[in-house]
């Protein structure tokens, strides 16, 4: 919700060439919403999907972070300004992500290692 915020403000301002990556995001997050609802990723095992939640998480953080800087240093614009305050609280919410994402990584494949075949060769 807070990407497609973003991208509306980002339509409606002088930095409208900014539009793309909300867009993008917003639209990745409704396909991970998706697959995770219809439970895609019980059917296609072998994906790694914590690192792809992972990678996303952290590439949206850093592109808000960036472009939400241009957007209040550069415009002057009222609907600027809200898109880079919005696109700041976007880089907070995408870190906690990232932070919590990390840890069910961290799990994952701890989970994955136990289960390696070297491991059931040396027991």
């Amino acid at each position: 919700v807070l990407s497609f915020i973003i991208f509306i403000c980002y339509i409606a301002s002088l930095a409208a060439s900014f539009m793309m990556a909300p867009l993008l995001e917003f639209l990745l997050a409704l396909f991970l919403f998706f697959a995770y609802a219809s439970k895609l990723n019980e059917k296609f095992k072998g994906l790694y999907w914590p690192l792809k939640d992972f990678l996303r998480c952290i590439t949206a953080a850093i592109i808000y972070f960036a472009i939400s800087i241009a957007a209040v240093s550069k415009y002057n614009d009222g609907a600027s300004k809200a898109a880079g305050v919005f696109g700041f609280i976007a880089t907070i919410v995408y870190a906690i992500d990232f932070y919590i994402t990390f840890n069910d990584l961290v799990t994952f494949l701890k989970q994955d290692s136990a289960n390696s075949p070297e491991r059931r060769k040396s027991e």
